[in-house]
């Protein structure tokens, strides 16, 4: 048996409410059109996530605009927030559970030398940091990771089974063979006072090379920042997002999503820009870039050139 309301026109509904059919039609189709744009950045999103399985919304807000553009799309950063909400495709930051540095040694420890300067062009100060991953068969990997203080470049990198002092090693013999002799007479090394970076081999190859050595002052990780960023961006954005059983896997897998981080995924504390877009450039970034300092004094953009 039809209701009442099945016999009810469309324009009898229409005077009930005070508005006219062609109000309703265009009410229709604007609601629509909304569903159908939702989808397609829906879409865009999850093709993204593929390369960068947790990037944050603000990141995909900024590497969704050419996209946006090319439908005629206008949805602001809150209004993705909420889109990615309502699709469960926010992301949820992990706490850090396993710690690798050991800086109780005898090993000679360096002064902080970067404690009040900034660079202002690649290749002035290289941060140094390492961080476990565990892998699908329960067993822990270690990731050296070498990252350019200015680009946030990652110009160096390993994974090892073991947190021997080699895995920092070959990371920085990487750097190294990239970097060259053109810049080592001014280039700062940081890091943390673990073991590896005080070992006699790792110190041996940063002085033949010419380069000077810094580390924090305690175990304060507010002190190497920059690194300990790149190297949470790394795990939890891409490899914790993967299953890998072998250290070969892990390799290739860590040298894919580097290679992703590098040219593809853009900073807020450069400009929106990518590393690489960064570090190639030669023009200076805009001095609206957001570094962020552990100190209050604000930070003093230095000549690192040595005498």
């Amino acid at each position: 048996m039809k209701s009442a309301f099945s016999r009810v026109g469309l324009a009898q509904l229409c005077g009930w409410f005070g508005i006219t059919r062609q109000a309703y039609y265009k009410y229709h189709r604007q609601a629509v059109n909304v569903t159908s744009q939702e989808e397609l950045v829906v879409k865009q999103v999850k093709e993204i996530r593929k390369k960068h399985p947790r990037i944050g919304a603000r990141k995909l807000h900024w590497m969704l605009q050419p996209f946006f553009q090319e439908n005629q799309i206008k949805l602001g950063r809150d209004g993705l927030f909420d889109l990615l909400s309502g699709h469960h495709l926010l992301v949820r930051r992990r706490k850090r559970k396993v710690h690798t540095t050991q800086s109780f040694h005898w090993l000679r420890k360096y002064p902080n030398l970067i404690k009040e300067i900034q660079p202002y062009t690649p290749n002035q100060i290289w941060v140094s940091d390492i961080t476990y991953w565990k892998i699908n068969t329960g067993a822990y990997l270690y990731i050296s990771l070498i990252t350019d203080m200015y680009s946030h470049r990652i110009v160096g990198y390993n994974v090892a089974a073991t947190l021997d002092a080699q895995g920092c090693i070959d990371a920085l013999k990487m750097a190294l063979l990239a970097l060259g002799n053109s810049n080592q007479n001014r280039l700062i090394h940081h890091s943390d006072r673990g073991v590896q970076y005080c070992s006699g081999e790792y110190v041996k190859l940063l002085k033949n090379s010419g380069i000077r050595i810094s580390m924090t002052e305690n175990s304060d990780p507010i002190e190497n920042s920059v690194a300990e960023r790149v190297n949470g961006i790394i795990k939890d954005e891409y490899l914790e997002n993967y299953q890998v059983e072998t250290l070969q896997e892990a390799m290739i897998l860590l040298t894919t999503s580097i290679a992703r981080y590098n040219l593809e995924r853009p900073h807020l504390s450069i400009g929106m820009l990518t590393p690489n877009e960064v570090h190639v450039s030669t023009e200076p970034i805009s001095t609206k870039r957001l570094w962020r300092n552990y100190y209050r004094k604000p930070p003093t953009f230095v000549n690192t050139y040595q005498d």
